[in-house]
């Protein structure tokens, strides 16, 4: 029997809030069954095709939060920065400097990643990008398909800064 899941034959509805976790927790339920599912897909497929599947499914993942979020919200420049703040950025999930906030450009740095310590963490980081950072310009485009996300260097790969500069086609 499922408890407050309308969607599942047999679920129960309760008075009781839904409850909400961020994203930085989200990741942190998650990534570590991804792993386990993903190092035995490797053993069976291979990394290259092991590590496709799971990008692919990721990102599509990714694009319906995108398209959740703009309809929930708008979908402008200052509506992104809204849910970076909100919701990549949680509970100090994401330490990041805006340098430029226009209607056409979004520019800013993240200077520490704590989705990338999480993996670090965890044992997990070699599948930090596809879990996390490949996530992010398929979600922008579904925010807003004008919206094209450029970014040369992230944390999770090293870098000191992650740079992030959208921009508005």
């Amino acid at each position: 029997m499922c408890i407050d899941n309308p969607n599942r034959p047999g679920s129960v509805k309760t008075d009781q809030p839904a409850f909400e976790i961020n994203t930085l927790e989200r990741r942190e339920i998650q990534s570590p069954l991804i792993a386990s599912l993903l190092r035995g897909f490797i053993n069976e497929i291979g990394y290259a095709k092991a590590m496709e599947i799971a990008s692919a499914a990721i990102q599509n993942d990714a694009i319906q939060v995108g398209k959740r979020m703009a309809e929930n919200g708008g979908n402008t420049m200052q509506d992104l920065l809204r849910v970076i703040r909100e919701s990549w950025a949680a509970e100090n999930a994401l330490e990041f400097t805006v340098l430029e906030e226009t209607d056409q450009r979004l520019s800013f740095d993240v200077t520490r990643c704590r989705y990338a310590e999480l993996y670090t963490r965890l044992g997990i980081k070699e599948f930090g990008c596809c879990l996390s950072c490949d996530r992010d310009a398929p979600l922008i485009n579904s925010f807003n398909p004008r919206m094209k996300l450029i970014r040369t260097q992230t944390i999770m790969q090293g870098a000191a800064l992650c740079d992030f500069r959208i921009i508005m086609e």
